[in-house]
């Protein structure tokens, strides 16, 4: 018997930012404040938090889904690989992650993972777009002017 669940949440960034940032190392890693080790490649192998999970890219659709293999240390050699499916749509406020991690081995059952996608990916991944969005819109040593002056100049 195998279990399965879904979370979902939105990030301030287009579908397409998701995607890219999840499938790079470096901005993986930043993402989550880990160690990460991504692959653009379908077959590709990636792990991340630190080496505790890892797997394989089993299908990509640049800036709509990823799905992969999964599986923590937590696992035991007999166990087999669980699998991640995330879904990335635009709405309004970004992108509407929807997360589903299924063929979860029973010996995991009990493992906290859908709280666990929720504190160490969601609500980190929030944080670090919206402070990219932040740091986009202030140049570095310029502030941004004020409304009123913008506006008086026009008249």
């Amino acid at each position: 018997m195998s279990f399965k669940f879904t979370v979902s949440g939105v990030v301030p960034a287009t579908p397409m930012a998701v995607y890219d940032a999840w499938l790079n190392s470096k901005a993986h890693g930043a993402m989550t404040g880990t160690k990460a080790k991504a692959s653009k490649k379908v077959g590709g192998k990636w792990s991340a938090s630190d080496d505790y999970c890892y797997g394989v890219n089993l299908e990509l659709v640049p800036g709509k889904k990823i799905v992969q293999s999964w599986r923590s240390t937590d696992f035991a050699d007999d166990d087999k690989d669980s699998r991640i499916s995330l879904n990335l749509k635009p709405v309004k406020d970004g992108t509407r992650l929807t997360l589903l991690h299924s063929s979860i081995p029973e010996s995991q059952a009990d493992s906290g993972y859908k709280e666990g996608w929720m504190d160490y990916y969601f609500e980190p991944m929030k944080k670090y777009f919206e402070a990219l969005s932040v740091r986009r819109t202030v140049q570095p040593g310029r502030r941004p002017k004020p409304k009123k002056a913008a506006a008086r100049r026009k008249k």
